[in-house]
């Protein structure tokens, strides 16, 4: 039996929630996560229209992109079309998850790599890295357990530095202590004083980690008190921010390659600034709304941003340096419904999955 915790433990391993942004509601919206899973829709928005949709199919959990609740609700009448959804779901028992931001930014399985893929952009890497999601790890631990305790914590996610696994650093020295009271230790005698060759070991982990990598430290230690701490690093972390820089295979004519986003993504109209090369290779993107990582994209030397949502001053702000390309905001994301879809299937096979047959853009053009 598949319950939904399963399925959001899945994604949340690949999205962890510490990594979507403050305003943003991931998570679990409604439903009891001890529930077991009958079936499953994957959309981008979840509407009435896919509630009924998960209804018709014999679905009791969707899985969107977008929350269907940014804000608190005060009251929830039917009023607007938000309430009106939560309660058509909660009446027939479907339980709702999002996993917005948090999937925007992770580089491997994330949403700017689909588009990426889609795109045949090669040599990708993180448009804006986010700082401060690191943290390094010191413990002293006995020579002859350095080894133990280093397989557990890096078991555990920590010393993972790029495509580099297992990372640390030691040192040894000379530790001291005296054990006192009701002390059961590992090595000496109640009140006096000992000395014990150690090995200072360090490595770096994701914040989210710490409890769990403390976990492991612990467990595997020797020691009954273990001594450690923890520091928040300034480091970007290169796997982890908003949208994605990387190139062409081969230069391709500007005008040509407009026409390719359009067939590769699926879209029926760009909204673009001028053509300020004849040619395009080196390519940002940013799934949704991502005016704001225009001057990383013109400072990391992109031919062409590709992105949604620009305001009309907005687009003044290429500057002749830049080509914006804005996609639109679900025509962006619409493959992230594919995404998940690959990502509960390959996982799960218990149970069916869907994709959604409702068009939810709001937006339609003439």
């Amino acid at each position: 039996m598949t319950t939904i915790r399963d399925i959001i433990g899945h994604l949340e391993s690949i999205a962890p929630p510490y990594y979507q942004e403050s305003y943003d509601n991931s998570g679990l919206v409604v439903g009891d996560p001890a529930t077991a899973v009958s079936g499953v829709i994957i959309c981008l928005d979840s509407t009435e229209e896919v509630v009924q949709e998960a209804i018709e199919k014999k679905c009791n959990l969707i899985i969107a992109h977008h929350p269907i609740i940014f804000g608190g609700l005060r009251k929830i009448n039917g009023k607007d079309y938000v309430e009106k959804t939560i309660i058509k779901a909660i009446k027939h028992d479907i339980a709702i998850y999002a996993i917005h931001t948090n999937l925007d930014n992770v580089l491997e399985n994330g949403v700017n790599q689909k588009i990426s893929e889609k795109l045949g952009l090669q040599n990708c890497r993180i448009l804006l890295p986010k700082t401060q999601t690191l943290v390094k790890l010191t413990s002293f631990v006995p020579n002859n357990a350095r080894d133990k305790v280093l397989n557990a914590v890096c078991s555990a996610g920590a010393g993972q530095i790029g495509n580099y696994k297992n990372c640390s650093f030691y040192t040894t020295g000379t530790g001291s202590f005296t054990p006192t009271g009701n002390a059961n230790p590992f090595l000496g005698e109640i009140n006096k004083p000992e000395q014990v060759e150690e090995s200072r070991i360090e490595v770096i982990l994701p914040e989210y980690l710490s409890q769990a990598v403390l976990n492991a430290l612990k467990e595997a230690h020797p020691y009954e008190e273990v001594a450690y701490y923890l520091q928040k690093l300034e480091n970007t972390d290169t796997n982890i921010g908003s949208g994605i820089i990387g190139t062409l295979e081969h230069p391709v004519a500007s005008d040509f390659f407009l026409e390719q986003i359009k067939e590769k993504l699926g879209v029926t109209c760009i909204r673009y600034t001028k053509l300020v090369k004849s040619s395009f290779c080196k390519v940002a993107v940013c799934g949704g709304s991502g005016s704001f990582l225009l001057k990383h994209a013109i400072a990391q030397g992109a031919d062409i941003f590709i992105s949604a949502d620009f305001k009309y001053h907005d687009f003044f702000d290429a500057n002749n340096k830049i080509t914006i390309a804005d996609v639109g905001h679900f025509e962006s994301e619409q493959h992230t419904i594919q995404l998940l879809f690959d990502i509960i299937n390959k996982k799960f096979s218990n149970f069916a999955v869907h994709l959604t047959q409702v068009i939810t853009n709001p937006v339609k053009y003439l």
